[in-house]
């Protein structure tokens, strides 16, 4: 398959605004490619050579890009940063040289998916000696091959920006419209950019949309959800399992007002439990094999090996998969401290050992989604609950099952929500007990109660050079939030929340300038334009209205409360949460 196949889809989809269309340009892609090719298209499509929850990475700075293109191109090196500098894109600067290239291209050739697929798989796995020069290589062998055009993706791909506005939503309807069209009688009409379908209530389509959409809970991979749909069909699908060691996207909750308002969305009696302030945690087991994995699906077994051996020992049966919160603690004091302090040990290389000893975890188990061999999703909440309480062998500091209470009583649960505070909790969490597991969803089966304005995690996409004492240092920065095509949408500035000292705790002008350096991309005066990358929870006094912005929507007071490291660029909120919060604060 050529590449040039897949390139012409890209540039279908970035040239509509229509989810529907889109979606029809990606199921005629799925349905004329070989099955063979079918997981390289799906992971090249979101702009990845590796699956999510995968260890690898291409880690490609965007110096090494612009050497390659210099390598490809025969262009002077100068003359391609200056491109740079005006475009602010390096694909584009790659795709405007390709066609002037002054190197010799009489052995290039048509670029195959495999090959493209092959050359950046390869860039994850090149260390020692000559290694940058051996990814130069690599990367200016595609680009002396590639049209323009192919020039683009190819340099989107390799520095992870390709963002070309394919959701994950749009992925999944892809695969029901190339697989099951027939079946469902469905057809997309391009000029009144609507989907026909015969049963007007859509109970059908419906019914098939739940069923790829379980299995692509189940397995997070589209590629698998895809094959099977393509040579199973949909029987195949509902036998799909949740297997151990493949991480999947953990069940979100929206904000409730008040107690009252709590028991009005998940119903009484309801389940109330701490919410911690840590970071979610994955503990899978399978084959005596222990594997821990955050939020955003990256494993950090290496990081906490006192987790893998508190499982081991305090927690019963030949596979699992359990959700749960890690919450540090000092092991001088036993205070626990806040999630600022223990998540540098998610990114942690080197010294994992010591500061294990100096700042250990303790697992709060919550839920559970499979159990000796068995998917739990669709058990209701009470049943995986019984299931925690009877395979973990409770150990304060170790692990520990969340501490909960179940009542109908809006007195009782308030009380509840006080000592959860008084504890130095963020809230609790109120949840239906007869509710299945949804991965990624925010379904109402659960809410959280904070004292707080909902924070909002948003990436970091620009700033500006500081002044005076702050010269030096980047200030003012401006964050977005993403649609549900995964398009970045400016949302506002945030200068207040950062410290200008080390020690006055929190995070400093200094470390988020260090942190952002490298991804600066496009200057301008004293604005510079960043990768975005760097994720921070915003914490606001009201959210507005405003034309300003491409979210349509501004932060008042907005402030930096911490760094998310355990979040992704996925990760970041989304637009209907801003409107949801937006509704939500006028009522």
């Amino acid at each position: 398959m050529q590449y040039s196949a897949l390139v012409k889809v890209y540039e279908e989809i970035a040239s509509t605004t229509k989810r529907l269309e889109k979606t029809k340009y990606l199921s005629v892609l799925l349905k004329n490619t070989p099955s063979q090719n079918l997981s390289t298209v799906l992971l090249l499509l979101r702009g990845r050579v590796f699956a999510t929850w995968d260890k690898r990475k291409l880690g490609v700075a965007a110096r090494l890009v612009l050497k390659a293109i210099n390598v490809a191109t025969g262009i002077d090196a100068k003359k391609i940063e200056d491109e740079w500098k005006k475009t602010g894109d390096l694909g584009i600067v790659a795709e405007n040289l390709a066609g002037k290239k002054t190197q010799a291209t009489l052995f290039s050739q048509e670029l195959d998916i495999k090959q493209v697929f092959d050359n950046l798989q390869k860039l994850s796995t090149l260390e020692g000696a000559g290694t940058v020069d051996r990814k130069i290589k690599l990367i200016a062998q595609l680009l002396t091959s590639a049209k323009p055009v192919e020039a683009r993706y190819i340099v989107r791909t390799v520095l992870e920006e390709l963002r070309a506005g394919i959701g994950e939503g749009s992925i999944r309807d892809a695969i029901l419209w190339a697989y099951f069209s027939k079946e469902l009688k469905i057809h997309y009409d391009k000029e009144k950019n609507e989907l026909v379908i015969p049963d007007k209530d859509r109970t059908k389509y419906n019914e098939y949309l739940d069923i790829v959409q379980r299995a692509i809970d189940l397995t997070n991979d589209f590629a698998t959800v895809a094959k099977i749909a393509s040579t199973k069909g949909l029987e195949g699908l509902q036998k799909i399992e949740l297997k151990p060691q493949i991480p999947v996207k953990v069940m979100l909750y929206q904000k409730a007002k008040d107690i009252k308002d709590a028991f009005e969305r998940v119903g009484k009696p309801a389940a109330f439990e701490y919410k911690y302030d840590g970071f979610r945690l994955q503990v899978h087991k399978v084959d005596n094999k222990i594997s821990l994995y955050t939020r955003r699906l990256e494993e950090v077994t290496k990081q906490f090996p006192e987790v893998v051996e508190y499982t081991k020992k305090h927690v019963s049966g030949d596979s699992f998969v359990l959700d749960a919160e890690a919450v540090g603690f000092d092991k001088k004091s036993g205070k626990y401290l806040p999630f600022q302090k223990v998540s540098q040990r998610i990114k942690r290389k080197y010294g994992i050992k010591e500061l294990a000893d100096k700042m250990p975890v303790e697992v709060n188990v919550f839920d559970i989604l499979q159990y000796n061999g068995k998917t739990l999703l669709d058990e209701q909440f009470k049943k995986r609950r019984a299931i925690i309480a009877k395979i973990i062998d409770e150990q304060p500091k170790q692990i520990i099952c969340a501490k909960q209470l179940i009542t109908d009583s809006v007195k009782a649960a308030q009380e509840f929500y006080g000592q959860a505070l008084k504890s130095g909790e963020e809230g609790i969490m109120a949840k239906n007990l007869s509710s299945p597991y949804k991965p990624g969803s925010r379904v109402g089966y659960g809410v959280k109660i904070k004292p707080t304005m909902d924070e909002l995690d948003l990436v970091i996409v620009g700033a500006e050079w500081g002044e005076g004492k702050r010269s030096g240092w980047l200030t003012s920065f401006a964050v977005a939030c993403q649609d549900e095509d995964g398009n970045i949408l400016n949302i506002g500035k945030v200068g207040t929340g950062i410290k200008e000292l080390e020690q006055e705790g929190g995070v400093t002008f200094e470390q988020l300038t260090e942190l952002l350096k490298p991804l600066i991309i496009k200057e301008k005066g004293k604005t510079v334009t960043v990768k975005p990358k760097i994720i921070i929870e915003v914490r606001y006094e009201e959210i507005q209205k405003s034309p300003a912005y491409k979210s349509s929507y501004a932060l008042r007071f907005p402030r930096l409360v911490r760094l998310r490291e355990d979040r992704g660029l996925d990760d970041i909120s989304n637009l209907e949460t801003v409107e949801d919060l937006y509704y939500g604060q006028k009522k």
